[in-house]
């Protein structure tokens, strides 16, 4: 088994999250089913490579994913990891059916339902126990209020600082695909850690301006997810993902030039991916959503690449990483 990598605290709590987490979108069906056995296997090849790191939510394959990592976790000593989960949406069996989930595959016939009210809030924590089958979660994000902001501060925050404040769980953050609303609650709540995908990319870097210093000085941790900013950098092509929809031309176009110059100095573009949002100060750990036992060992070996600060000073050089934007 592999050493396990480096840990690192999560804002001003007590739990430490290693630098390399394990996502479950994809162990949860995203866009291709998943079989529990190929899931089985992800998570254990995470464990043996030193990953101690695990983020979750009811969404991702509704539910099913929430119950893979949990059958998965209960064989391993509960002090050994670190659980994230979400909450802001409760999983309903819909009255009028309408077929497959539009991106998660394979699942069971539950749906999302939004409700980031306190009580709603309260109820997805004790389902999520439930699918789960553990005793405690360490880390509830509020996941993507973007159309509920109000009621997410007045109703989910407040009932996360509760439970924090009852020692239920550890931190309590924010899970969003943007920057400025996070920003927002960073100044509004008493939040130990951001959960920001695809934001702080080595493709985009607009959390650069104002939500990273910001959470740096208030050491709120920032969790990164969707390096790959869904696909795009790990397989720069038409028809590649970003942001969940197929890239535009010019996206592409520059997910291309940023492998022409990692080519040319010995390095893949996703190792230069996955590797770059780590160096900013404000991050703690870069979540990789592998779905098969290979992808979670390319993963790994590419987070662990040598890079060449040669690389670094060319992408900056050629305006294509942010002059404020550290390398290492």
């Amino acid at each position: 088994m592999t050493a396990i990598h480096e840990q690192r605290r999560l804002g001003r709590t007590s739990l430490s999250a290693t630098t390399l987490g394990l996502g479950t979108t994809a162990i949860g069906g995203l866009y291709t089913a998943t079989s529990e056995e190929s899931a089985a296997e992800t998570m254990q090849t995470a464990w043996d490579l030193g990953v101690r790191f695990f983020d979750t939510a009811p969404q991702y394959g509704n539910g099913m994913a929430e119950q893979r990592l949990g059958a998965f976790l209960r064989k391993k000593p509960r002090d050994r990891y670190v659980l994230c989960t979400k909450v802001g949406r409760l999983l309903r069996l819909p009255e009028n059916p309408q077929g497959e989930d539009a991106y998660y595959k394979g699942t069971p016939p539950e749906r999302p339902v939004f409700d980031f009210s306190y009580d709603g809030v309260m109820r997805s924590v004790e389902d999520s126990l439930t699918r789960l089958g553990l005793e405690r979660i360490d880390v509830l994000h509020i996941h993507d209020p973007d159309m509920h902001y109000g009621e997410a501060l007045d109703g989910a925050y407040k009932a996360l600082d509760t439970l924090r404040r009852e020692k239920s769980i550890g931190a309590v953050g924010v899970g969003m695909n943007q920057s400025e609303m996070l920003a927002e609650f960073a100044r509004n709540g008493n939040f130990d850690c951001f959960l920001l995908a695809g934001r702080y990319t080595l493709l985009e870097q607009g959390a650069l301006k104002e939500l990273l210093p910001l959470c740096v000085e208030k050491n709120i941790s920032i969790i990164i997810g969707g390096v790959y900013n869904s696909g795009l950098l790990a397989d720069p092509r038409a028809g590649a993902k970003f942001n969940y929809e197929d890239a535009d031309k010019a996206l592409v176009d520059r997910a291309i030039e940023l492998e022409t110059v990692c080519l040319r100095h010995g390095v893949p573009l996703k190792a230069a991916a996955i590797q770059f949002p780590l160096a900013h100060p404000a991050v703690t750990s870069i979540l990789t959503g592998a779905r098969s036992h290979e992808e979670m060992i390319e993963n790994d070996a590419l987070f662990r690449q040598p890079i060449p600060s040669s690389l670094w000073e060319e992408l900056r050089a050629k305006g294509m990483i942010a002059e404020g934007a550290p390398t290492t």
